[in-house]
């Protein structure tokens, strides 16, 4: 028990949502480095957020004070990729490990999009005003250079031109029939992501490694973290109740469940899942 002078310290979730309550204030890199606490409770994000500030000092006695803003983002790329090596995981594309910013940092080796959330913190410590880019497929960044926009592929490095954004968008076009009269230029696919944009796609990926692994308890704490971000999404409480109902509590995916259909009226799978309510319901009643 604490004693009177004692505050008991948050929550992970609460820290999170502390956190990422509001747009104008959501700290990127400390929200991001939070997600790594569901897996490791004893980590100090504060060490994190130390252990990039001393990059960022790093990087700054390698560039002139006068250098202009290409000159600072070859230095960065130079000391990001080249010198200290980071890069994507190409041998275990989809270890958790990739999305946790306090393990990217020992191994230096991620996905694009902490990779991206790593480069943008160090960019912004250059004075760059980079961004990051929801690209379909693969998280980019970008940065507006007094000679043009360059779009930075964080998992290789790679500055890519026009032509290979618009070979990369092919596959995903055809995908989802946009082509022909439904094309669009590839600059709209080049929006700034905002922060809380960021965040839930990091989330969104864990989310996805971990309910193919059938991993349920480790989905379920993403899937809490996504409702507090995006407490409107309501396939997300879908999501969790089907997560709540493989861990045998059908309490508790009652609740998500019925609140999905309560806010999806226009839901193609609407039947289905109650159908599975039906089935719930059942099991509590014979408890």
């Amino acid at each position: 028990m604490p004693t009177p002078f004692e505050i008991p310290s948050p929550t992970p979730l609460a820290y999170f949502a502390a956190l990422v309550k509001d747009d104008d204030s959501l700290p990127l890199l400390e929200a991001a480095a939070s997600i790594a606490q569901d897996e490791y409770p004893g980590l100090d994000v504060q060490e994190v957020l130390d252990e990039v500030d001393v990059l960022i000092s790093r990087l700054r006695r390698r560039c002139p004070s006068d250098a202009d803003p290409l000159q600072r983002l070859r230095v960065l790329n130079q000391f990001f990729f080249r010198d200290l090596g980071f890069g994507g995981n190409v041998n275990d594309y989809l270890d958790p490990d990739n999305s946790h910013l306090n393990v990217l940092l020992r191994t230096r080796r991620g996905i694009p999009i902490s990779l991206a959330v790593l480069w943008l913190e160090l960019a912004q410590g250059m004075g760059l005003k980079a961004r990051g880019v929801n690209f379909p497929g693969h998280f980019l960044v970008k940065i507006n250079l007094p000679e043009g926009q360059v779009v930075i592929d964080p998992f290789s490095g790679q500055s890519l031109s026009r032509e290979e954004l618009s070979e990369r968008l092919e596959p995903y076009k055809r995908r989802n029939g946009l082509v022909d009269d439904f094309d669009v230029p590839v600059g709209l696919y080049l929006q700034a992501a905002p922060s809380r944009d960021i965040i839930a796609r990091m989330l969104r990926n864990l989310k996805e490694i971990h309910k193919t692994q059938e991993d349920w308890l480790r989905l379920i704490a993403v899937l809490d973290r996504l409702l507090v971000l995006l407490p409107d999404a309501w396939i997300e409480y879908r999501d969790r109740g089907l997560a709540w109902a493989e861990m045998g509590d059908a309490r508790l995916a009652l609740t998500d469940l019925e609140l999905y259909v309560a806010h999806t009226d226009d839901a193609l799978d609407r039947d289905a899942i109650q159908a599975r309510i039906r089935e719930l319901r059942r099991e509590t009643s014979r408890d």
